[in-house]
């Protein structure tokens, strides 16, 4: 078995691999024998037709695909292992020859890791990034968590306010006709959430269990139901319950039951430093994406058109799996909102850029700068994964190949690139 390879323009090369003619040979035999049970002739019992027998009466090419497809899986991945070429693209596949008693030669035609002309780092100038902790910072922040603990309790005394939560049941018509998707039952609906068409919840705020009701609103005009669109409509209405959120008072009684603190002031200064922290590290990762970005601009790089394809691929990809979390699939996602996955090949593409050219100029920074990494910087990363998942490190060393602490190191480095990048950026 050899591979050669051929250097082409735009960052695009050739591979030829050779397979010798008796791998070949075995390869279609291996066909003949998982598909030997599909093949019936006159005078043979079926699943017993000789191979030579099949190749004869259906062609010596019968088995050729499926051998050769086997061939290039086992193969290609092989193959460029050890050559010095960083492919980055899935390959285009041909074949150059392919027949019994030669040699099977296919050819894939890969893009290959563009070289980057770095920009100068002393020129990266970004908008200076504010780390200020405000009281509104600190009020938002106890604002939540007070919200968090809050308590809802049944009300049958007053009438709806905004910010209750109600159950209702509702019947919507347009032109005295029920539409398709405008009837609920036992329907909870938190008032002031903005979740109903403008209008109808604050139609609901004033009325009390059991009333029965006309609300009456008009669709958007840029509503997704077109039939709807802009037309006006009554939603027959009955409230059959309402629930009243009570969010706790922050006092020293407070704090006590429900934190590690004593005193509210107490419990202030440990808001104040977790703002602090979160900001602190927010601040940081928008400095590093500024200055990587700031780089990406004052470099040079041309991106092979298969690379860009690559990357594209593996975001839809990644998004279909996200979905399944969902108990969704891509096709199913593809199919509710109409789009094809050309479609969203399309919308992926700046982002599907913008994360090829970030990686390519981190990765030149790493080079240029010489950065390494050491047993003792991969050893606190693990400790940090096993205190992460409660494990002892040396249960995280087990579950990881050779594979995932190789990709480990590569984090490691490029993160002392952007780092490296962002200390060079002047915050103007």
């Amino acid at each position: 078995m050899s591979l050669t390879y051929e250097k082409l323009e735009g960052n695009m090369a050739e591979l030829t691999i050779t397979v010798p003619a008796d791998d070949f040979v075995e390869a279609c035999k291996e066909v003949y024998n998982r598909s030997k049970n599909k093949f019936q002739l006159d005078g043979f019992r079926k699943g017993h037709v000789p191979q030579a027998f099949i190749e004869k009466a259906y062609g010596p090419a019968v088995f050729y695909e499926e051998a050769a497809n086997d061939l290039m899986n086992k193969t290609y991945y092989e193959e460029i292992k050890d050559i010095d070429l960083e492919i980055v693209s899935n390959p285009e596949i041909s074949i150059a020859q392919i027949e019994k008693g030669k040699d099977f030669i296919y050819k894939a035609k890969v893009a290959t890791k563009p070289p980057v002309e770095l920009g100068d780092l002393s020129k990266i100038e970004i908008d200076k990034v504010d780390v200020e902790v405000t009281d509104e910072d600190i009020e938002k922040e106890i604002e939540q968590k007070l919200k968090a603990n809050a308590t809802t309790s049944e009300v049958t005394d007053r009438a709806a306010q905004d910010g209750d939560e109600v159950k209702i049941n509702f019947e919507g018509f347009v032109d005295e006709v029920a539409f398709e998707g405008g009837k609920g039952e036992d329907y909870p609906l938190r008032l002031g959430s903005g979740t109903f068409i403008p209008g109808f919840e604050d139609q609901i705020v004033g009325h009390n269990i059991g009333d029965k009701f006309d609300v009456n609103v008009t669709f958007p005009e840029n509503y997704q139901a077109e039939n709807l669109a802009g037309k006006p409509a009554v939603f027959k209405t009955e409230i059959l319950g309402i629930k009243e959120t009570k969010v706790p008072e922050l006092d020293d009684e407070y704090v006590s039951d429900t934190t590690d603190f004593e005193t509210v002031d107490e419990f202030k200064e440990d808001i104040k430093k977790t703002v602090t922290e979160r900001k602190e590290k927010q601040a940081k990762h928008e400095k590093e994406e500024k200055a990587i970005a700031k780089l990406v601009e004052l470099s040079n790089v041309e991106l092979p058109e298969p690379m860009i394809k690559y990357q594209q691929e593996r975001m839809i990809d990644q998004f279909g799996q996200q979905l399944m979390y969902q108990g969704m699939n891509l096709e199913q996602y593809l199919n509710m909102t109409g789009q094809t996955r050309d479609d969203m090949r399309d919308q992926v593409r700046p982002e599907a850029e913008k994360t090829i050219k970030n990686s390519l100029i981190i990765e030149a920074v790493a080079d240029a700068q010489g950065f390494e990494v050491t047993e003792e910087e991969v050893e606190a990363e693990m400790q940090k994964m096993a205190e992460q998942y409660k494990m002892e490190i040396e249960k995280i060393k087990e579950f990881m190949g050779e594979d995932q602490t190789e990709s480990l190191k590569h984090d490691i480095r490029m993160n002392k690139a952007v780092e490296y990048i962002a200390s060079q950026a002047k915050e103007v």
